[in-house]
């Protein structure tokens, strides 16, 4: 398994990459299929399924489950004008009789595009960064089509702390990862010691620190600093920034941390969620053309953070999202940044599920099958048809 990724996914590296992949069940069982490589190459140290990894796009599926209990709890309507919460009004420059709602931005399609830098300073301020027209997507009004932008989930952190009053890495760990069990955050400030200790170095395709090199010691500063170079957090505005904590893709996760998630989604909610909430995230919508946007067939369908692999979407030809090259439909969602290529993938059907990353992907890599990438297939053919021993899924959820 590791000399097919190393084959796979570089030539040149000084390091070979870190592959991990865990099997999970609707029984709460989760099991390690693959862990190879180190989790810190300059002391190698050995890949766990329980070292935490900015784990990039599939970050925006928790922001989501955050939104998701604040409706619950009132505190916020996916269907009405986000405005309410950031405390300043949001609308799109082409369409500004338009509301713009949180279901609109969880799902891509609200019209904001990723042509301005959505990491802003610490003395940024969102909503006069959103006046750029370069932020918006001329062609697209708010409830159109799907274009997928980093930028949306800024504006979704940033409603999040006006809702809650909370700075949105706190209000996530409040929301999400305790009631989880998880020792999960959204860049560094809300993990534990030991999750900080066990964190995974990316490196790029060519081996070179791109992310996380911590060495046992937390990030002085978990944000952009401000213009001036300085890091104080106290400056930071609640509702006016949103980008700070990396909502799009800055979550800290293990592989077994996202298999308890993908455990909760199996079991409908578990009490966690209602199964109506779930119904929302996942109600798919296709993506026109299928094609994706120019990627090639990846997006075919997308919910409300959430996109699916295989299924119906198949009968398009156009459509190439069968990273597991069976036809069944899985939920879930992907990632993808700074040579990592991550999955959380669940079947309802067949009530199991699969949770992976890999590192040190070249940009742009393509598999044979899909329009993943080829370490990707490489990794969830062994996640399925190989076991790292004899025993039969055992570990119970609630253990990790």
């Amino acid at each position: 398994m590791f000399t097919a990724l190393a084959l796979l996914t570089l030539a040149a590296a000084s390091s070979p990459p870190a592959a991990v992949a865990v099997r999970f069940d609707r029984e709460g069982r989760i099991e390690t299929r693959v862990a190879e490589g180190f989790a810190d190459p300059a002391n190698t140290r050995p890949l766990t399924s329980d070292d935490p990894v900015r784990i990039a796009s599939i970050s925006k599926l928790v922001v989501a489950l955050g939104v998701l209990r604040l409706v619950e709890a009132g505190k916020l309507d996916l269907d009405r004008d986000v405005s309410v919460y950031l405390g300043w009004r949001l609308r799109h420059p082409g369409y500004p009789d338009r509301p713009i709602t949180l279901a609109q931005l969880l799902g891509h399609r609200s019209g904001l595009a990723d042509n301005v830098d959505y990491a802003l300073p610490l003395d940024a301020d969102l909503e006069v960064a959103l006046r750029n027209l370069a932020a918006w997507d001329a062609a697209r009004a708010p409830a159109g089509d799907f274009a997928y932008a980093n930028l949306n989930y800024p504006v979704v952190a940033a409603a999040i702390e006006g809702a809650t009053g909370e700075r949105f890495d706190a209000a996530m760990a409040r929301l999400v990862m305790r009631p989880l069990g998880l020792d999960a955050c959204f860049n560094w400030p809300t993990c534990s010691e030991a999750a900080v200790a066990r964190a995974v170095t990316l490196r790029g395709a060519d081996g070179t620190v791109v992310r996380d090199d911590l060495q046992g010691v937390r990030p002085p500063c978990p944000v952009v600093p401000a213009t001036d170079g300085s890091c104080d957090l106290a400056h930071y505005r609640l509702a006016r920034h949103g980008a700070g904590f990396s909502p799009q893709g800055g979550l800290r996760i293990s592989a077994n941390g996202l298999a308890r998630i993908g455990v909760m989604l199996l079991r409908r909610g578990e009490g966690f969620l209602k199964p109506e909430s779930l119904a929302r995230l996942e109600a798919m919508a296709p993506v026109h053309p299928t094609s994706g946007e120019g990627t090639g067939g990846f997006f075919c369908e997308y919910g409300m953070a959430m996109h699916s692999t295989g299924g119906p979407a198949l009968s398009d030809p156009a459509c190439r999202d069968d990273l597991f090259g069976d036809g069944r439909l899985r939920l879930g969602h992907s990632g993808d940044a700074y040579g990592l290529r991550s999955g959380l993938w669940f079947d309802l059907e067949g009530g199991d599920g699969i949770a992976y990353f890999v590192t040190q992907v070249p940009e742009g890599q393509k598999g044979t099958r899909s329009a993943y990438s080829a370490a990707e297939e490489v990794l969830v053919d062994a996640a399925l048809r190989r076991t790292t021993g004899a025993s039969p899924l055992a570990s119970p959820a609630d253990a990790h």
